[in-house]
């Protein structure tokens, strides 16, 4: 049978509708099982950015301590210091970091920042994570230029003044053994233990005990009312009072006085006697020791708002020392290396420095760190028995033949040039404002020192 073209068209459009339906809907499937075959593309996953952060912990007139805080950083790491910009040193941090910074100079605006050096992913953060920048100031130094004027007392016998206290610079104290001769010009037995400078001149003072006179070794002042001389006399609102010797005093040498408040106030002697008195009663701190403690100080952590207290101990033959941490009533013995001589005072501000001084000048930041460091070792060749300070930048060390040391936060000076005492000693210093009162001896005589420095 014969088709014409007519009659095969229905057929042909037929299939090729078909044909294009078939197709249109294979390739609907196709990418639709392709899509659902395939992972869809995902955005990197970031690590978090690691975080620097500097603080300042402290300075002095030639050193910053830095707190590194980091975050999300991996460890360990390398890091650079830059000071002003410039690269210091490369630290390898474990983890918070306290930095230490030598070398500065003093009343001088540094900053510093640290930078990540082996930064682990440099094509995810192009950048080297780096700190904020931290300015720092430190501290100015005071001035070495004192005015000094002397006094002798003493006529007769060997006097000596112990201790010194200021209130201001019209009310100081001192005490020890002052021999004078009596109307006759005989040696008077009865010595003076006390004089006192009223701004004008000094006035020699007997302060008796149960009928007796003794010699005092020690004086402590919180205020001009309340004035502690040894352990067994006060001077309050204007009178003297005489205090009960507890038994646990009785046959003391009291060397020194120290504390926070009246009632909460520490003594100091020979065979390792501590005594505290907490405004009712002495208590006895066993130490644990029979050496001799020369000196007790003690200060407010402004950190942690608790006292810190330290006594040195020392003998000389057999040659022993010690220093002793006082902690709630409790003698602790600490660490003294590598010291090896004899130790007579001590003085410091917690946390930020700490010293002893005997035969040599000892220094630490911390009390935790491993070993003492011996300072000047050029400055003075004598023997010093008392340091006392304001500030990190005001420190006087007082010894043998006179000698007196300042440091004023960048440097020592000695002034035995113009306070030796070739037959003589400073034994104690005390500072206030800008006046410092030094006590001791000079041949057969007692002999106090003042210095007026800069306000």
């Amino acid at each position: 049978m014969k088709l014409n073209n007519d009659s095969m068209l229905p057929f042909i459009n037929f299939n090729f509708n078909l044909n294009l339906n078939f197709n249109s809907n294979f390739l609907l499937l196709f990418l639709f099982l392709l899509l659902l075959g395939c992972k869809q593309p995902t955005q990197p996953k970031l690590e978090p950015k690691a975080e620097l952060k500097l603080t300042l912990e402290d300075v002095s007139c030639t050193e910053a301590w830095i707190q590194l805080t980091t975050t999300n950083l991996q460890l360990p790491a390398t890091l650079t210091l830059y000071k002003n910009n410039v690269a210091q040193n490369n630290i390898l941090c474990y983890g918070d970091t306290l930095l230490y910074i030598d070398s500065l100079l003093p009343n001088q605006t540094y900053k510093f920042k640290v930078v990540l050096t082996n930064n682990p992913q440099p094509t995810t953060y192009p950048q080297p994570p780096t700190s904020n920048e931290l300015s720092v100031t430190t501290m100015d130094t005071t001035s070495h230029n004192f005015t000094w004027q002397s006094w002798e007392f003493g006529e007769c016998s060997n006097s000596v003044l112990y201790d010194v206290a200021i209130i201001d610079e019209n009310n100081i104290w001192a005490v020890g053994e002052i021999y004078m001769r009596d109307s006759l010009g005989r040696c008077d037995p009865t010595f003076y233990n006390v004089v006192h400078w009223n701004g004008t001149n000094w006035k020699p003072k007997k302060i008796f005990y149960k009928g007796g006179i003794w010699a005092i070794r020690t004086i402590f002042a919180f205020n001009e009312n309340d004035i502690w001389f040894s352990g067994y006399m006060r001077y309050l609102n204007g009178q003297f009072v005489e205090l009960t010797i507890p038994d646990i005093l009785m046959g003391w040498q009291i060397n020194k006085l120290w504390g926070s408040s009246s009632s909460d106030l520490y003594a100091v002697g020979n065979n390792g006697n501590i005594a505290h008195w907490d405004g009712v009663r002495w208590k006895k701190i066993e130490s644990g020791t029979d050496l001799q403690f020369p000196d007790i100080y003690g200060a407010k952590n402004n950190k942690t708002a608790e006292t810190e207290i330290l006594a040195v101990c020392t003998r000389n033959y057999p040659l022993n020392k010690d220093i002793y941490k006082i902690v709630s009533n409790t003698a602790i013995k600490i660490s003294s290396e590598p010291i090896q001589w004899e130790l007579f005072s001590c003085w410091f501000i917690p946390e930020r420095h700490y010293y002893v001084v005997g035969s040599g000048i000892y220094e630490k930041k911390y009390l935790s760190d491993s070993n003492w460091r011996n300072g000047p070792l050029d400055i003075t060749k004598y023997s010093t028995s008392c340091i006392r300070g304001t500030d990190l930048n005001n420190v006087f060390v007082v010894g043998a033949y006179g000698e007196v040391l300042h440091f004023n936060g960048y440097s020592w000076k000695s002034f035995l040039p113009e306070l030796g005492l070739f037959q003589g000693s400073y034994g104690s210093v005390d500072i206030k404002n800008n006046i410092v009162a030094i006590t001791g001896y000079h041949g057969r005589k007692a002999k106090i020192t003042i210095a007026r420095g800069q306000k």
